[in-house]
């Protein structure tokens, strides 16, 4: 274990004075780099007045004008809020907002559809809907029933629709989560939006509820705000964290549609959902997560976003012919490439790669044989050149 006792911007230092360029942004957080100024003064600023209070028959003023700015910021169906505090919470609320919204209308459906090799986190109906057994293996005995498809390609798509209207019940169906676009934890694997939106009509005409897990991709990351920008046919649910509050505390959010809403707006109680945690709504990290929103919308940041696009598109076109370069792929300033090496997820290549990175003040974490970059909008062109160098040194190497 590596003690780090600083971080600014786009570097963090550990006990030794060593600097490490993240190149992870810190599991996709701290996309402002850290210790932003302009989101430690909105913070201290929240600290003088109010630190914290149950979101249990109170409210307060920067829940109230979080929720204005997320609903304004979000495709235009997404209507309601529902605080959590973590990715993995904010995918649970999902699953148990699907299947209860059927309960509650007296129907029984029970099953959950999934993509092969996506991962929504580490709580069980997460665990149950994710399928890298690597994680999830001792638990899968207690998991909840769910339908796996393949992720849409050029290739499949066909065959893929075919099994969905013909082979798969989807009117047992209760939702179907998906990481739209990329998904994260299987490295980086990026699908056709087109494909996405396709699958996404056929369920939806269903009755099923689309539930968008945008824990990674929300917040600038794609180019866009949401992943869910790119398609006409918007999710019924979103389930968002990480860069939500710039990496600066934990806090969680599951929007949804004003149709999946009525359906637990009841005098009857027990068709409310029952769900909430000590930190729901904590007003520190409301105030993070406006500074952060503020800072997204920005010009600088929108600049900023734009470079960095044509950083990783200039990298490409340079070592995207070499030998030991299986392919890339590339959406917004999410960048990654296959190592033409046959290795283990979690192998001693990997923890070479790793380790190479480390000695040259990198901090990347390769997944297989998959090397990604997706640094904070702040990093400057230098450091992303360091970045850039540091790979070819690998490629260079094998």
């Amino acid at each position: 274990m590596l003690g780090i006792v600083k971080a600014k911007g786009a570097v963090l230092y550990d006990e030794q004075g060593k600097e490490y360029i993240d190149g992870i942004s810190s599991w996709y957080t701290c996309m402002y780099g850290h210790c932003n100024d302009a989101i430690i003064a909105k913070v201290y600023a929240q600290m003088q007045q109010l630190d914290q209070v149950v979101f249990s028959g109170f409210t307060h003023e920067p829940a109230i004008a979080l929720s204005e700015a997320l609903i304004s910021l979000l495709p235009s169906n997404q209507k309601k809020l529902f605080f959590s505090d973590n990715g993995s919470t904010s995918t649970e609320i999902g699953i148990k907002m699907a299947l209860q919204y059927h309960h509650n209308k007296g129907k029984k459906r029970s099953v959950l559809l999934a993509f092969e090799d996506g991962f929504h986190g580490d709580t069980f109906g997460a665990m149950s809907v994710s399928s890298l057994s690597v994680y999830n293996g001792p638990f899968e005995d207690y998991f909840i029933d769910v339908k796996r498809i393949a992720v849409p390609t050029d290739d499949n798509i066909g065959n893929l629709l075919h099994e969905l209207e013909n082979t798969i019940d989807l009117d047992a169906i209760a939702g179907f989560i998906y990481e739209p676009l990329v998904q994260g934890a299987a490295a980086m694997k990026m699908h056709k939006a087109e494909h996405l939106e396709k699958i996404l009509k056929v369920i939806k005409s269903h009755g099923v509820l689309a539930i968008a897990d945008e824990v990674m991709t929300g917040f600038g990351k794609t180019g866009r705000h949401f992943a869910s920008d790119y398609m006409e046919v918007k999710p019924d649910i979103i389930c968002m964290s990480k860069a939500l509050t710039a990496g600066m505390l934990p806090m969680a959010v599951t929007s949804c549609t004003q149709k999946v809403y009525d359906a637990f707006y009841s005098d009857d109680i027990a068709k409310g959902l029952f769900h909430g945690h000590t930190y729901t709504a904590n007003p520190l990290a409301c105030a993070a997560a406006m500074a952060g929103i503020e800072l997204l919308t920005s010009d600088e940041i929108h600049k900023n976003i734009g470079q960095i696009i044509q950083w990783h598109q200039e990298f490409d076109a340079e070592i995207k012919d070499h030998p030991k370069v299986a392919s890339t792929r590339q959406i917004g300033i999410i960048y990654a490439l296959d190592l033409n090496v046959v290795m283990e997820r979690y192998g001693n290549v990997r923890d070479k790669l790793f380790k190479h990175f480390m000695d040259s003040g990198i901090f990347l974490r390769p997944l297989g044989n998959t090397i990604y970059i997706l640094a904070p909008y702040i990093t400057t062109k230098e450091q992303m050149q360091k970045i850039y160098n540091s790979i070819k040194e690998v490629l260079n190497s094998f």
